[in-house]
């Protein structure tokens, strides 16, 4: 599937564990199209930050169970990939 730079990358994910390591390894995790491969991701972020990426870890987190009232349901299923930039290089993520 042929996917345009600009629905690749879908929004960034903001915890603690991945702001730690973006400060010390240069780590950046994304949520990104369910359908996009490591090759599409390392250059939709480096034509939309103008960075250099080593690598791109990918992983697809499943949905959880949850209940609203008395019918349960799951969350949607999602991708997540962890970006690891050219040393000292960073990306300005602020919301």
């Amino acid at each position: 599937m042929k996917l345009h730079v600009y629905d690749v990358i879908l929004e960034p994910v903001i915890t603690e564990k991945i702001a730690a390591q973006e400060e010390s390894q240069g780590k950046y995790a994304f949520k990104v199209h369910a359908d996009a491969n490591k090759k599409q991701i390392k250059s939709s972020i480096e034509k939309m930050f103008n960075v250099h990426v080593t690598s791109v870890n990918t992983m697809n987190k499943q949905g959880k169970w949850r209940r609203v009232r008395f019918q349960p349901g799951r969350t949607a299923a999602w991708k997540k990939a962890i970006v690891t930039l050219k040393t000292g290089e960073k990306i300005d993520i602020t919301t």
